[in-house]
């Protein structure tokens, strides 16, 4: 057997050596150049020329998220670095589906925390006081994106819906602005706005005058419906209550035309004749006694105070001044109240 002299084993190591350090080397220098790279990829704006949406699905697996984003064209960066990014912020099993706003100048690292924080879109939705139930549908009908469930219900069986039993949906919902996310449903936002009416009930109805001449929360919830419909001038609010609670201490009909207008439905036609006033139904207050059978509109905080703390005084009466403005002339006695609805008629004839 022979032997390789052992200068020449020697180079031979040396070589493997030298080579073994320029991989190393190499590979050094192919790592920090990715890693270079990957720093840049999370921390540089995506394609975002303008602020928009996108919407991620319950479910959708995260390769399939950056998928969408590629599809998108908000984002050319590798799924390895998406994935590597969502890995070191540590938060790879906490991002959240939904609807998210994507701003000019957003990185990945900042829709990655973003999705984290299960911050998404949030659209504002106003419930005007003084609406009615059947305006609020429509209203409901025309928010898109809000998952639609009442089309086609009558309002028997959204009232079971609500848990409102065989009572009217009409004036149960308080009026303020609500936000809602994608996913949500026309019913989801009535039942909040139908808790804050409840808890706004709950929380007026035993801080009332003790002369209030009501018998519930519901009573109060009608004649606030009234007030409501009756004047938009703050400062009159409690001076129309006024007008109502003594009219009824003392048996005299409320005789209020909102409620007629409420009777006729569809029929109401924007003007109110003899006729309408006449025509018995159970919301015409002049020929009915009392409180109509429910609300007639959805009344906003304001009235419900009203409703609860009627001003004092000794006006039976009211009607409007003619002048543009909103307000109303009060009257104590029938004689002044006539004159008044005179000087009324003269202004609408002569604006």
């Amino acid at each position: 057997m022979s032997l390789q002299p052992i200068h020449r084993q020697s180079g031979r190591v040396r070589w493997f050596t030298l080579l073994f350090l320029v991989l190393v080397g190499s590979a050094s220098v192919v790592a920090g150049l990715a890693w270079k790279d990957y720093r840049r990829f999370v921390d540089a704006p995506m394609n975002l020329p303008s602020a928009r949406t996108i919407e991620f699905s319950r479910g959708t697996p995260f390769k399939e998220l950056v998928r969408q984003l590629r599809r998108e064209g908000i984002t050319d960066g590798s799924p390895f670095y998406w994935k590597l990014l969502s890995r070191e912020l540590k938060v790879a099993s906490r991002l959240q589906a939904g609807e998210y706003a994507l701003d000019t100048g957003l990185t990945p690292r900042g829709l990655i925390e973003l999705m984290a924080s299960g911050k998404v879109v949030q659209h504002p939705f106003t419930i005007v006081d003084g609406w009615s139930f059947r305006q609020l549908r429509l209203a409901l009908a025309q928010q898109q994106g809000l998952r639609q469930t009442l089309p086609g219900k009558d309002e028997t069986t959204i009232a079971v819906e609500l848990g409102l039993g065989d009572s009217k949906p009409e004036g149960w919902f308080l009026p303020e602005t609500y936000a809602w996310i994608k996913g949500e449903s026309d019913l989801d936002l009535l039942k909040r706005a139908n808790a804050a009416m409840k808890k706004a009930l709950d929380r007026l109805w035993p801080q009332r005058d003790s002369a209030v001449p009501l018998k519930s929360p519901y009573e109060a919830l009608i004649l606030a419906s009234i007030i409501e419909k009756e004047t938009g001038i703050g400062e009159e609010r409690a001076q129309i209550a006024g007008v109502f609670a003594r009219r009824l201490q003392i048996g005299i009909r409320l005789q209020t035309d909102p409620t007629v207008v409420y009777g006729l439905g569809e029929q109401y036609d924007g003007n109110i004749r003899r006729r309408d006033l006449e025509a018995d139904t159970p919301y015409n207050t002049y020929t009915r006694d009392g409180l109509p059978p429910t609300p007639i509109a959805l009344p906003g905080l304001p009235a419900l105070e009203a409703a609860l703390h009627p001003a004092a005084g000794n006006a039976l009466y009211f009607v409007a001044l003619g002048d543009g403005s909103g307000r109303h002339e009060f009257s104590a006695s029938l004689a002044e109240h006539n004159r008044a609805v005179a000087r009324f008629l003269v202004r609408r004839r002569n604006p």
